[in-house]
């Protein structure tokens, strides 16, 4: 499988936060960050140069296009990747790094292309909003897995019944493999476009984008036990009154928000 590779230059930091969010919501799916340097990731067959296009006139961020064979994005992504760290409560790493000492949770992810490695800041925000949560004993849906980091957290953290989800074939490939790799036992993975609606969950994970998030709001409320608790993140700063009205609209109560940067995690519960 071939990936085409856009590289914007000369950005600042909150442009690439800006290119990052708008080039997720057209199906890029991996990012890396070098300095004022953005690549960005798709599959060859779903580019879309002229919706490409339109973002890059309305954010004035010129770019340059390569096609890449699938190996050699991951060797130079496993080549950049560093454990990630957050306070004394989790640890994400490679199975090529030292095990990371005085941490309640260490998670091992291969990282290859999916999204989730803690690297990005709604990664991060949504582990960092999960150590304030009970799953002890908890159903729980990871809406858009990636390579399965919030699922496998959850299971680490007591959570016994666990569904992941992506509809992408690569995140679910990784995914089981990180699932592995941890020893999880509670985690059924699954290919899916969207949630089934035949379950209810403790807890919804959904660290996706804006549109796919918005999209699928409704179901995420009808798929809520009473007093569910959901994690929302994948959006920016700027979208904190669309998102608490969408929470609104489908009857879910507005808890908090956190931020990283210019990205933003949400907590909502069911009524």
């Amino acid at each position: 499988m071939k990936y085409t590779q856009v590289q914007f230059t000369n950005q600042t930091v909150e442009q690439n936060e800006i290119l990052i969010a708008m080039l997720a919501d057209i199906g890029f799916e991996g990012f890396e960050e070098n300095g004022n340097v953005l690549k960005a990731f798709i599959k060859e067959a779903q580019f879309d140069k002229g919706l490409l296009d339109a973002i890059s006139s309305s954010t004035h961020c010129p770019y340059t296009i390569a096609v890449i064979e699938q190996q050699n994005w991951n060797a130079a992504w496993e080549s950049s990747f560093e454990p990630v760290i957050i306070d004394q409560f989790a640890a994400v790493r490679a199975s090529f790094h030292e095990p990371v000492k005085n941490v309640t949770h260490e998670i091992i992810i291969t990282p290859k292309m999916s999204f989730g490695t803690g690297h990005h800041a709604t990664t991060y925000l949504m582990m960092e909003e999960m150590s304030h949560l009970n799953f002890t004993g908890k159903s729980v849906l990871d809406f858009g897995t990636g390579t399965g980091v919030l699922a496998i957290l959850a299971e680490k953290m007591g959570a016994t019944s666990i569904l992941a989800i992506d509809n992408d074939d690569w995140s679910i490939d990784n995914a089981k493999e990180n699932i592995d790799n941890n020893n999880a036992r509670h985690i059924v993975i699954e290919l899916a476009e969207t949630i089934p609606a035949d379950k209810q969950y403790d807890i919804i994970l959904a660290n996706i984008n804006l549109n796919v998030i918005m999209q699928h709001i409704e179901l995420i409320a009808s798929v809520c036990k009473p007093g569910a608790e959901i994690l929302l993140s994948g959006f920016l700063y700027d979208d904190e009154a669309t998102i608490k009205t969408a929470l609104a609209d489908n009857r879910l109560i507005f808890n908090l928000v956190v931020r990283k940067k210019d990205w933003i995690c949400v907590k909502a519960t069911h009524p």
